[in-house]
């Protein structure tokens, strides 16, 4: 929230015409140079990914690392452009649902989605529409990233509608209506509104790291069922799709729910884990994620 975003609706728009104007292919040729820039001058992202990269490969990461991580972002960034204009069609997806996740899919009953800045939510969006499931909204602090979401609302409208701000005196509301309706909300559970806020400490890559507590208090409140959610980037136009039961808050008692919550966030932060052991340049978190 305190930290400016490194980039400029210049840039922004200037990238997204020659995406929707020459091509995807002709798009992503623009992502080297825009990603050894930032590997050569964004010197706080580049030192908070070398020390991420050093924990889940296990080794020195080299410049090679740095600049595959940051182009897989960079590479996301840029999908999203596509999938909001509707073309699924571009992309490879193959999707993985446990049981449960299924059924939830099948009946349109509202859930809370809890994925990470890891990889891609969008594509998520994008595969609940294809396959004609529950609309997915996203709930986010809107001003964390102004100038990207200006740009992407303009490439669809309709997107400031599936977006619920946080921090807003009618948030909850608007999440509690959209569950009623059976919709998908999805809450990137890695990162809290503010420091200070309500969380947990948790092993993560080895080392202690801070998880907030609201999403998981949030459905508890609403008494909704709660999902993982991971659209993991493979390159080129390959994306995995994962969703699994971490815990059913609908099924709760007052006494237990504590409990449950606890077990909840450390499922969650296990699974994370593990997708980012998979797929190690999915991680976007550039900034010191364990200080």
């Amino acid at each position: 929230m305190a930290r400016p975003e490194r980039s400029n609706q210049w840039a922004l728009r200037c990238i997204v015409w020659v995406a929707l104007t020459l091509g995807r292919s002709a798009a992503r040729a623009f992502l080297y140079p825009i990603s050894l820039y930032f590997l050569l001058f964004a010197g706080e992202a580049r030192r908070a990914s070398k020390h991420y990269l050093r924990r889940v490969l296990g080794r020195e990461p080299g410049i090679a690392d740095g600049f595959r991580h940051i182009h897989t972002f960079a590479s996301t960034i840029l999908d999203r452009v596509f999938l909001l204009n509707g073309r699924f069609d571009m992309f490879e997806v193959h999707a993985h649902l446990d049981e449960t996740a299924r059924t939830l899919l099948e009946q349109r009953r509202g859930c809370i989605l809890l994925g990470a800045h890891f990889g891609s939510f969008e594509i998520t969006r994008a595969y609940a529409h294809e396959v004609q499931g529950p609309p997915a909204s996203v709930v986010m602090y809107e001003e964390n990233a102004r100038k990207l979401n200006a740009v992407l609302k303009a490439i669809n409208p309709a997107l400031a509608q599936q977006v619920i701000g946080l921090g807003k005196v009618d948030s909850m509301l608007k999440v509690e209506q959209a569950l009623q309706r059976g919709e998908f909300i999805g809450i990137l559970a890695d990162r809290g509104l503010e420091q200070g806020g309500a969380s947990e400490t948790c092993d993560f890559l080895g080392a202690p790291a801070r998880f907030p507590t609201g999403p998981l208090r949030m459905a508890c409140m609403l008494k909704s069922p709660v999902l993982l959610m991971a659209g993991i980037y493979r390159g080129g136009n390959r994306y995995d799709l994962h969703f699994e039961l971490l815990v059913d808050m609908s099924e709760s008692s007052a006494g237990g729910r504590a409990e449950m919550m606890r077990t909840a966030l450390h499922k969650y932060v296990a699974a994370v884990e593990q997708h980012c052991r998979n797929a190690p340049y999915n991680w976007f978190n550039f900034y010191d994620f364990w200080k």
